[in-house]
């Protein structure tokens, strides 16, 4: 999810493939009608939210999962204010790529690439799921999948997977799935794997605290708006880029059913970047302990709203719009407008969601005042370390 994530970004805007490229000599396809326009775009929000919805309520449940195959990866501060460079250089030399060698060739080879990744993204997206289907008396065995390197006490894991007969049922109906979009590239496979790649970016990519996710989404928020606007490159690289990295669906589906080819567009980016910071949100709701989910539904719905505006801005302008550029302040400034509201911006920003991650690690909260020789400090840390760890509680919380 992680390579997914990174990858995606490039390709986070909102637009439609409606139309030729000027000077090509192919004509344009027809005005979409009214209605095709509110489906497509009613359908791509509808799209989007799903993943997000999905993917911070199963964040909670990865946040304290003890299964290594199934840990979260954490983007710290670093690792945020490196992003847009790291995502910025990825698109260039795509779109250097793209016109420098054949797109044909370079399609195939994404193709293949994207079609492994895709089968395991939909296959860990529907285990939950078919779980439900299964017989009580399903003979499921386990598995691990374990490769190592060196031997001895140097011995280092490389992989360790753990998995069973009803995820290897899982994977070999998402294989028809990839098959089906191999062949074909039919939009709907698009969208399978491009909401399973959403949905597992979402769960699986933790940002460890407010002050990260602000500064990640303010550094892609200028990426964005510089690519789109400032030049042509990252709308030639999603329009060229034959992979499910964005979500699409036909303008004309009312004129010709699923034969439909005249297609409205969302970046994955679109959903991964503001649906990580969403689901920050839930955890920290639920951290809390409240029993409300007061920050997860006010991120929630300014996602909705700056995505509904980008949608609007787009028709108005008729030109792809960086749809971060209405996402970003939304889904920071909706929250800590509440958070100013309850006085509870403090609280927000010294969240830790690493501390949800481990929460058996020992963290220094505060720095306790002491007094005397060095030896009785000595003596009364070595108390405190031998007296036992109590196991922190979680409260349930449900949605």
């Amino acid at each position: 999810a992680v390579g997914a994530a990174a990858m995606e970004e490039p390709a986070a805007h909102n637009g439609s493939a409606a139309g030729a490229a000027p000077g090509t000599g192919t004509p344009a396809r027809p005005p979409a009608t009214p209605e095709g326009m509110a489906l497509a775009y009613g359908s791509l929000v509808l799209m989007a939210l799903l993943p997000i919805f999905f993917g911070a309520l199963r964040s909670v449940s990865c946040a304290k999962s003890k299964n290594s195959s199934e840990m979260p990866e954490t983007i710290t501060s670093r690792d945020a204010a490196r992003f847009p460079i790291v995502a910025s250089c990825t698109l260039l030399g795509l779109y250097l790529f793209f016109k420098i060698f054949s797109q044909e060739y370079i399609n195939l080879l994404l193709s293949m690439y994207f079609f492994v990744l895709g089968i395991l993204a939909l296959s860990h997206t529907i285990s939950p799921m078919m779980n439900r289907f299964f017989p009580a008396n399903f003979p499921n065995k386990q598995y691990q999948l374990l490769f190592t390197q060196g031997s001895g006490e140097s011995k280092e894991e490389i992989v360790n997977y753990e998995f069973d007969t009803k995820d290897l049922v899982c994977l070999a109906l998402s294989s028809v799935v990839g098959v089906w979009y191999l062949l074909r590239k039919h939009w709907i496979a698009n969208n399978l794997f491009g909401l399973a790649f959403s949905l597992n970016g979402v769960e699986l990519l933790h940002l460890n605290n407010v002050s990260t996710g602000c500064i990640l989404l303010g550094g892609l928020f200028i990426y964005d708006v510089f690519w789109v606007f400032g030049t042509n490159v990252m709308v030639t690289v999603a329009k060229s880029f034959e992979a499910p990295i964005k979500l699409v669906f036909p303008q004309d589906l009312l004129e010709k059913g699923l034969d439909a080819d005249n297609f409205a567009m969302l970046g994955l980016g679109d959903i991964v970047i503001p649906g990580i910071f969403i689901a920050l949100l839930l955890r920290f709701d639920i951290s809390l302990k409240k029993n409300t989910h007061t920050y997860f539904y006010t991120s929630f719905v300014a996602y909705i709203f700056g995505l509904g505006l980008t949608i609007f801005i787009m028709h108005i302008f008729k030109h792809a719009q960086p749809a971060l550029l209405y996402l970003v302040p939304a889904c920071i400034g909706f929250p800590l407008l509440v958070a100013l509201a309850k006085g509870e911006v403090t609280e927000m920003f010294s969240y830790e969601s690493s501390a949800e991650i481990l929460p058996h690690t020992p963290r220094l909260t505060h720095f306790p005042t002491v007094s005397g020789s060095p030896a009785s400090l000595a003596d009364s840390m070595q108390q405190k370390l031998s007296c036992p760890r109590r196991r922190r509680q979680q409260s349930p919380s449900a949605m």
